[in-house]
């Protein structure tokens, strides 16, 4: 079992299956089982996730102050995530609506409420960074004291760019430049997807990247074992939902990267652990046990 330390957004967030992506215009649509509700967020998926796992997780983040935090453990999940780390410090949760059809086109509408002008009590982060194996970041303001104490502490860092675009460079550098684990997604590249992870090695010199590409796989770079590679996407599952794939993909690569250290059967892995997860409907459902995993391993990488 590792100790990670997860830092970053939770979410209430709103899942509606649409026809096609841009929606044609009615003034009610009404349609069974279509709209799902229920608790997601970067951060707050990974921590389930690594969880689920079997990995001991402090989850670090921010919640509405006027806010209980026992919507984040529902009844009837078997996977109980600790919660004395979330403050009640801001104005409202962040709440999001995603639109998601066939095709697998995604359309996000996110209200982060004020949660890039509320500070991280620190108080009690000196002791938590020194226990634990990993410390993974989302690229929210409130992360950026746990790089400097991750460094001084000589923890690995683990960091997952939201919505990664040109313009944002200056915003996430300091968790680049931090970071020896970077994900990040393909939706908003300008450049071929091989240049743009060797331009990131090349500037920022971690010692992983991740690529997410959706349903074309991962290109997985790896600076200890000289790897630039593209690794496709497998099939485990029937395709309901593709929201929350990547933080499911992401998860469980630093899981079995942290415990193993190699960074081809992490990926591996963790594309098999996103390919069941994208059988349920809800960015914190669908995740696959250790044993599943291993049993497709040896049926798909014989």
């Amino acid at each position: 079992m590792s100790k990670f330390l997860v830092a970053g957004i939770v979410q209430i967030e709103t899942i509606v299956k649409v026809d096609t992506i841009p929606i044609d215009y009615e003034p009610v649509r009404s349609r069974p089982n279509t709209i799902f509700t229920n608790v997601g967020g970067d951060a707050y998926n990974t921590s389930l996730a690594l969880t689920w796992l079997g990995n001991s997780t402090d989850f670090m983040s921010l919640i509405g102050e006027s806010e209980s935090k026992e919507f984040l453990n529902p009844k009837d999940r078997e996977v109980t995530i600790y919660t004395d780390y979330v403050l009640p410090r801001l104005s409202a949760t962040p709440t999001a609506v995603i639109l998601y059809d066939e095709s697998r086109k995604q359309q996000i509408f996110e209200d982060i409420k004020n949660v890039r002008d509320v500070d991280y009590d620190m108080e009690f982060i000196e002791d938590r960074v020194s226990k634990a194996d990993m410390v993974v970041l989302s690229n929210a303001n409130f992360c950026r004291p746990f790089i400097q104490k991750a460094k001084e502490m000589n923890k690995a860092i683990a960091v997952n760019i939201r919505e990664y675009k040109e313009g944002n460079i200056i915003y996430n550098r300091d968790f680049l430049e931090a970071a020896d684990i970077i994900y990040i997604s393909d939706d908003n590249l300008v450049v071929e997807p091989f240049e743009f992870v060797r331009n990131v090695a090349d500037t920022f010199d971690p010692e992983i990247i991740i690529l997410g590409q959706g349903e074309k796989g991962v290109i997985l770079f790896s600076k200890k074992m000289n790897i630039l590679a593209h690794y496709h996407a497998v099939r485990t599952n029937e395709v309901v939902n593709t929201v929350g794939a990547g933080n499911a993909l992401f998860s469980c690569f630093l899981h079995y990267y942290n415990k193993e250290g190699n960074p081809v059967t992490a990926i591996k892995n963790a594309l098999l652990f996103a390919s069941y997860k994208i059988g349920f409907v809800g960015t914190s459902n669908g995740f696959m046990t250790e044993e599943q995993i291993a049993q497709w391993r040896s049926f798909i990488w014989k």
